[in-house]
């Protein structure tokens, strides 16, 4: 009988090996933000994005000429590499996690390529979260794998025109898929109006909201603005445990 690594090893069936762009792999850690908050994981973060939000906590992974508020580009020789499946596999499990964290940039960009490791890893009895911002729909093939996916639509507070974040059809396939939670970067009042309406139209549920921050005093900030109203609207409230525990930091 085969094993899934074995399987991995084997190709993706055209006499190639499956391979993954990859920012940073690390843990184990802990997940840091919504439903999971606190859990012990491992994070799988793959490079490049297909938008530009101007207060983004990893530009790193995408952001090549200075667009984010950081105003810093980043050399994508030095932040992206080329990894195997099967070398990943064996990264991840190593870390004894009874969770993975896929995240970018937007990972379901390489979705067709996550498919033989997120297979594997469900056959290690490992859970899958996908962090993705809702612009690209999953496959039937890996939404047949199971995997949650913590949905994080981006708000005119991103800078992105609304053309651009807004997918409605990929917004409703993620909606209907089992598990999924979305998430929202909020800083103002007016942030959750905008919640509320992107709700309605595409049958969002549940709701978390998170503030908006990459430090202690920022994401303190914002969530003593937004909390009471949030608490009023019936929905969820997450903070940003990894950067109230290690700062801004990265690989935590």
């Amino acid at each position: 009988m085969t094993t899934s690594l074995e399987s991995i090893e084997a190709g993706d069936g055209a006499g190639t090996t499956t391979t993954l762009v990859v920012n940073e792999i690390f843990g184990p850690t802990v997940q840091g933000e919504g439903p999971s908050t606190g859990r012990r994981c491992a994070f799988l973060r793959l490079g490049g994005c297909n938008l530009t939000c101007r207060w983004c906590d990893t530009p790193y992974t995408w952001d090549w000429q200075g667009i984010s508020d950081e105003g810093k580009p980043y050399d994508p020789g030095r932040e992206l590499v080329t990894r195997t499946v099967g070398d990943l596999h064996r990264e991840l499990v190593a870390m004894d996690t009874e969770l993975i964290v896929i995240s970018g940039g937007e990972p379901l960009s390489q979705q067709r390529r996550l498919l033989p490791l997120i297979e594997a890893l469900r056959a290690d009895g490992i859970h899958v979260e996908i962090e993705t911002n809702g612009t690209v729909a999953p496959s039937e093939a890996l939404l047949a794998l199971g995997p949650r996916f913590n949905v994080s639509p981006k708000l005119a507070n991103s800078g992105n025109a609304t053309h651009r974040r807004i997918k409605p059809d990929a917004l409703r396939k993620l909606a209907a898929a089992p598990g999924t939670v979305f998430k929202f970067v909020c800083k103002s009042g007016d942030d959750l109006d905008e919640v509320a309406d992107l709700a309605a139209a595409f049958g969002i549920d549940p709701v978390w909201i998170m503030p908006e921050g990459k430090n202690v005093a920022d994401i303190s900030e914002h969530l003593k603005g937004i909390a009471d109203e949030v608490v009023r609207r019936g929905w969820n409230l997450t903070t940003r445990l990894h950067v109230l525990a290690w700062g801004d930091r990265r690989g935590v």
